[in-house]
C-alpha cells in the first residue's frame, strides 16, 4: 500500500485528487495539509519515510511554497521521495523543482491515469518525466555536456561504467548492487563519481546525457 500526504492550499483541489486516487487500490491518502508548514508538521508527525511513501505537493502553497518545503524535506528526509504538482507548465517549474530534488512534476490537468501512474513510479523509487518535463530538461543538457566533454564516459572506470548503464537503465541503487554483488553504499560512491565525471547533477541529467552520448556514436560500418 502506498501511504501518500497530499499538500495543496485548495479544499476542491484536494477532494479532486482524493477522487482520483481513491480508484486506485494500491493508494491511500493517509493525511492532507493546505499550507507548507502544515505539510512539514504533517511529515513529521507521520514519522517520515516510516509512515510515508510519497509526498504529492503543490508548489504555490501559502507559509512555505512547495519550493522551500521540497528542500527543506530533501535534508531532513531524504529518502521520501516528492511529486510536485502545479498548474504552471512543465518549462516554467518542472526543471527546477528536479534539481531541487523532486522525483517529478505533474501538471494537474494530467489524464487521471497519468497520475496514479506518476504517484505508482515515484513511489517505487523512479523518476516521473513527462515528454514536456523531458523537452524543458534536454534545453538544459548543453551547459552540463560542454562541461563534461564527450570524455565524460571515457574517463568512468570499468566499474563505474557498469554502474552508469544500469542507472541509465533505471536500475535502482539496490538492484545495482543485487546485480553486481555491491553494496548499496558502494554503489552509492561509484554513482557520485559517475555525476562528478559526467557533470550531471541527477539521474534525470544522467540518462539524458547517455541519450545524447547514444545520438553522438557513429553508426557501425
Amino acid at each position: 500500500m502506498i501511504r501518500l500526504l497530499l499538500g495543496d492550499d485548495h479544499r476542491i483541489v484536494r477532494e479532486g485528487l482524493k477522487q482520483i486516487l481513491a480508484d486506485a487500490p494500491d493508494v491511500c491518502v493517509v493525511g492532507e495539509a493546505q499550507s507548507g508548514t502544515e505539510v512539514l508538521d504533517q511529515v513529521r508527525k507521520l514519522g517520515g519515510r516510516e509512515g510515508l511513501d510519497l509526498v504529492l505537493l503543490d508548489i504555490a502553497m501559502p507559509g512555505a511554497d512547495g519550493l522551500e518545503v521540497l528542500q527543506i524535506l530533501r535534508r531532513e528526509y531524504p529518502t521520501l521521495p516528492v511529486l510536485m504538482l502545479s498548474t504552471y507548465p512543465e518549462k516554467q517549474y518542472a526543471v527546477r523543482c528536479i534539481k531541487l530534488g523532486a522525483a517529478g512534476y505533474l501538471n494537474k490537468s494530467a489524464d487521471p491515469d497519468d497520475m496514479v501512474a506518476a504517484v505508482r513510479k515515484v513511489a517505487g523509487g523512479g523518476m516521473y518525466v513527462t515528454p514536456a518535463t523531458a523537452e524543458a530538461l534536454a534545453a538544459t543538457v548543453g551547459a552540463f555536456a560542454s562541461r563534461s566533454g564527450a570524455g565524460g564516459v571515457e574517463a568512468l572506470s570499468h566499474r563505474e561504467h557498469q554502474v552508469f548503464r544500469l542507472l541509465t537503465a533505471g536500475h535502482t541503487v539496490s538492484e545495482i548492487g543485487a546485480q553486481l554483488k555491491l553494496a548499496p553504499n558502494t554503489v552509492s560512491t561509484y554513482r557520485a563519481r559517475i555525476l562528478e565525471k559526467t557533470g550531471a547533477k541527477n539521474d534525470v541529467e544522467l540518462a539524458l546525457f547517455a541519450e545524447r552520448q547514444t545520438r553522438a556514436a557513429p553508426a557501425a560500418p
